[in-house]
């Protein structure tokens, strides 16, 4: 009776899957044929990043979406719209986005409170919360922050200076992590980080910790994505506990100090304070207000040293496009008494350019991620994407279609001149992504990109070591879009 029985469960999971797996072919949606059980996903955090994924899946499928503007693809056993079509990426992001507010990105306040932050939060408390932290990145929020950060920037010109009294050949994706990580502690958590000075300090090793892979974190990370309620039951963190007991000490004993002091900074947490105050239900508990710290500094320090990482190998790799850099850093230092100042970091174009580059050929984000929240009926076609359905928009594939950029394994910030950027629809480069849901910290981003790459740029030259690695190794587990192991570059001083 036993053996009959698991036969029979056999058979209707045998054919559970291939109903499953038959979704896209029953629309008549093109798609890339799955396998049980990863779907699309084989190999996904050990021997190809998701990035690879979704780039293929786009240039394979581009010719076949004219029809549908969105191609179909599985993650395991769940079936995912890829967004193709412009216009359509343009409806999801902005025009439609009352049906695509939310995030696939798994919380669970009870358990994990850190996750409860805006990149995670949905509906209505997303909404309110993402108004009341808008004010925090403001242009003029901006220029109040940008003496601290330029503070921190010259600590890091004096620890580079220091290190190649030692020796020539550095590995700078740890010293630009230490750097962002000083920049953000100030910022958002008002606290000296001294992660330059060591590099074993505290927030260093827990930021390191925050974004290290394990098995265990990709089976938590496959249950809460899949089937995020029984996650939720069964009590599933995505962060570790001493993380977590480090991120909610750090806030309260500022909150605190600041208090007890009476202590005012103009920053991330003098905002945060402010909505603990309010009176009404929507006040924020200190376990939401550490969940809003953790996140800009997890969103901060990681993406914009990675962005800088890459920029420097291409800038180390080309001795004419890092003169070029160079060259307008000092011109406009020259044109402003030699001082950095905010405005003379607005000035330096090039620069701009040679991060949006770098940040369209190795976008830390890889794909935008999105959900239906309710039924949308695809716009000029008999489809519909339902509620609930995973939507994707493959950033790193937009970012190589040679369509929009030629040669688009070259790296070239001429691209993005004004001229040339003008000719280009502004939805083939979504570093930050696009609509109400983009990246809220994106200016504090390229700001401290923008200041590290002139203070370094104006002191130092870069030459790539023979010890890196080409083509560049990606990391396969990283979220981040990331460079493997370390960025060894020879440094000269100036």
């Amino acid at each position: 009776m036993f053996w009959h029985l698991l036969l029979v469960a056999v058979l209707l999971g045998v054919l559970w899957i291939r109903k499953r797996f038959a979704y896209w072919k029953d629309r008549g949606v093109p798609y890339v044929e799955p396998t049980f059980p990863h779907g699309n996903l084989s190999g996904m955090g050990s021997t190809v990043h998701m990035s690879d994924i979704t780039r293929k899946v786009y240039q394979q499928l581009k010719p076949k979406a004219t029809g549908t503007g969105f191609v179909g693809m599985y993650f395991f056993t769940n079936p995912v719209t890829l967004v193709i079509d412009l216009e359509l990426i343009k409806a999801v992001l902005v025009k439609d986005f009352q049906y695509f507010h939310d995030r696939a990105v798994y919380h669970n306040e009870k358990d994990d409170p850190l996750s409860g932050h805006l990149f995670a939060m949905e509906g209505n408390k997303w909404r309110n919360l993402r108004s009341k932290l808008t004010p925090t990145f403001t242009s003029g929020k901006m220029k109040m922050m940008y003496p601290t950060i330029l503070t921190v920037a010259e600590e890091f010109n004096k620890c580079l200076a220091n290190e190649i009294r030692v020796q020539d050949e550095l590995e700078l994706k740890e010293l630009l992590a230490r750097f962002t990580t000083d920049v953000i502690g100030n910022c958002a958590f008002g606290l000296e980080c001294n992660s330059l000075k060591d590099a074993e300090a505290e927030f260093r090793r827990m930021g390191r910790k925050a974004f290290e892979g394990s098995r265990i974190k990709i089976v938590k990370r496959f249950l809460s994505s899949q089937y995020p309620n029984l996650a939720r039951k069964l009590g599933v963190t995505s962060t570790a506990p001493d993380v977590s007991k480090f991120f909610l000490g750090a806030v309260r004993d500022t909150v605190q100090y600041r208090l007890k002091h009476n202590v005012q900074r103009n920053d991330f947490m003098d905002l945060l304070m402010e909505l603990m105050k309010e009176q009404d239900r929507e006040g924020l508990s200190i376990e939401e207000a550490a969940a809003q710290a953790f996140v800009f500094f997890l969103a901060g320090f990681e993406t914009s040293s990675t962005a800088m990482a890459f920029c420097l190998y291409e800038l180390a790799g080309s001795e004419e496009l890092q003169s070029k850099a160079r060259a307008n850093v000092t011109e406009v230092l020259a044109r402003h008494e030699g001082k950095l100042t905010y405005e003379a970091l607005q000035d330096m174009k090039y620069i701009e350019m040679c991060i949006n580059e770098s940040l369209r050929k190795y976008s830390p984000a890889a794909t935008i991620i999105r959900i239906a929240t309710k039924d949308y009926p695809v716009p000029g076609t008999k489809h519909i994407i339902p509620k609930g359905q995973t939507v994707l928009i493959p950033v790193h594939g937009l970012h190589h279609d040679p369509e929009y950029y030629p040669n688009p394994d070259r790296y070239q910030p001429e691209r993005f001149d004004e001229a040339t950027k003008s000719q280009r629809n502004p939805y083939t480069f979504l570093p930050f992504g696009e609509g109400p849901r983009n990246c809220i910290g994106l200016r504090f981003g390229l700001m401290q990109a923008r200041i590290g790459l002139a203070v370094l740029l104006r002191n130092f030259r870069f030459t790539v070591s023979p010890k890196m690695a080409t083509p560049l190794p990606i990391s396969k587990a990283s979220t981040v879009y990331s460079i493997e192991g370390g960025l060894y570059l020879k440094v000269e001083k100036i």
